[in-house]
């Protein structure tokens, strides 16, 4: 290839990086930081449970609407452009929620939140695999998987603690000094990355994406409201609805000479195998995070605090591991990483179906641990080879199926979690019969946990298979452009 055909790019890689990775944990960290506090609200505003839910739902719900459009937000705006108004939508929910005088205001500042995180999350993706050269992908990606797994574990102890010792505002207005200062971190670095093609818009495309991953999330997240479970109306029609509309999405997007949504990165098999990790990860991750509190609580008795709390050594294990294990990627590639990892992960879940009333609290908070280490061991790199196969103009695409899938896990995981939890307690009570009301909850909520996380064990098997499937992706050569990248931060990276 000769000098002509050479694009010399030099980017502040250091600072770009601290300004979307910092704006990204703030907005996973919010995910995941109201569920403390709704008691509270529930009461301050007598609200019912099914309203008051309506705070992480609909996060969740936008989160889940705007991801599959995001490798369209990568084709027709910079980089510089999604970044600022990612931060100022976040700037303004947050504002709007720590100020809200009643629920209405409160979950439309959540809403306009959940918009900048969605917006934000992909651009971090895109602009990693843009900006690192493919032989330091996985120090910068253990980066990335750090944010990705510490933050939304960390959300419900730092929101206990805010709750705890001061009011339920400061979670929202202790986030806006750090939002101000990453906003101009970023306005002093960011460039553009990537390559503006603006693609033509197909309005169908959109709307039926808007029905199928929202109609979907919608319904699974009505799961465990009321007393219809799956056979509520409302689950039934929004997942009806949900699933057509994603049958015609993607007949759609196959036929379509710029789709929306790429499917065909399914055609690159580490690919395919990286997403299905992805699903299985957090399936898992948000499973464990709904039953292990409420196990603790409702099982054994212990405080809301004291459970969050419990909760934390896992968080901080995987704020060790993750830049470890990005830099172990890089020199030793991903098998060596990912099959011991499905091994210990498909171990801790299964020795957690063996959990009782009896079990001490430290062999619990062990097993967290041990299944954090599992999933440490195998997101990141499986996710990481499975991006590097890919070619460059398929890289918005395949961070956008990522990032939607891995809202939508979470959303099949919690509605699995609580229907097989809630018919395990419903048998218990229905064959158990003359003891204490008291003594009657924690027996079937501990007996609805263990059919729980059954089924949670059984999901990671299939991931110990794939595990052994798992080989060092070969990074396609861009036969356009040849980038010389180089980093004008002064740190090497």
């Amino acid at each position: 290839m000769n000098e002509a055909s050479q694009i010399k790019v030099k980017y502040k890689i250091i600072p770009v990086l601290v300004s979307l990775l910092l704006g990204g944990f703030i907005g996973l960290l919010s995910e995941t930081m109201m569920n403390v506090a709704l008691p509270v609200l529930m009461e301050k505003w007598d609200l019912t449970a099914s309203t008051a839910q309506w705070i992480t739902t609909g996060y969740i719900l936008v989160v889940s609407i705007i991801m599959p459009v995001s490798a369209l937000l990568l084709q027709w705006f910079t980089t510089r452009q999604l970044f600022t108004t990612a931060i100022t939508l976040f700037i303004a929910g947050t504002l709007a929620a720590g100020f809200a005088p009643g629920f209405e205001i409160l979950l439309a500042g959540r809403l306009i939140q959940a918009a900048g995180t969605a917006i934000l999350m992909p651009v971090i993706f895109n602009t990693v695999l843009t900006i690192i050269p493919p032989a330091k992908r996985g120090t910068a990606m253990g980066m990335v998987g750090l944010v990705m797994m510490v933050a939304p574990a960390l959300g419900p102890t730092v929101s206990g603690l805010i709750v705890d010792k001061l009011s339920w505002q400061w979670m929202f207005w202790g986030l806006i000094p750090f939002l101000i200062i990453d906003l101009t971190v970023g306005l002093l670095n960011i460039e553009n990355v990537g390559q503006i093609t603006k693609p033509k818009i197909d309005i169908l495309s959109l709307l039926l994406s808007t029905i199928a991953f929202g109609g979907i999330v919608y319904g699974l997240s009505s799961v465990g409201e009321g007393e219809g479970g799956w056979g509520s109306p409302v689950v039934v029609l929004s997942l009806s609805a949900g699933i057509v509309a994603l049958v015609f999405f993607i007949l759609r997007q196959l036929t379509m000479k710029q789709p929306v949504m790429n499917l065909r990165a399914f055609k690159y098999p580490m690919f395919t195998a990286g997403t299905l990790f992805i699903v299985i990860g957090f399936l898992t991750i948000f499973s464990t995070s709904y039953l292990l509190p409420i196990f603790m609580q409702g099982s054994l008795a212990l405080s809301a605090l004291y459970a969050g709390l419990l909760m934390l050594p896992a968080g901080l294990i995987n704020a060790i591991l993750s830049p470890i294990i990005g830099r172990s990627f890089d020199k030793a590639g991903p098998r060596v990483l990912v099959i011991p990892g499905v091994i210990i992960l498909a171990a801790a879940m299964w020795m957690f179906t063996g959990i009782s009333m009896d079990t001490p609290v430290y062999r619990i908070v062990l097993l967290h641990c041990c299944m954090t280490v599992g999933i440490a061991l195998t997101l990141m790199p499986a996710q990481t080879n499975g991006l590097n196969q890919l070619p460059r103009e398929l890289h918005p695409h395949g961070t956008a199926i990522m990032n939607t899938l891995q809202q939508l896990a979470s959303a099949v995981g919690t509605a699995l979690i609580v229907s097989v939890m809630t018919s395990g307690q419903k048998e218990y009570l229905r064959t158990h019969t003359g003891a204490a009301a008291q003594e009657l909850a924690a027996n079937s909520l501990s007996a609805g946990v263990h059919n729980a996380f059954i089924l949670a064990a059984a999901i990671t098997l299939i991931g110990l298979i794939a595990g052994f499937f798992v080989r060092q992706s070969v990074i396609p050569r861009d036969g356009k452009r040849n980038f010389k990248l180089q980093d004008k931060s002064g740190l090497g990276f």
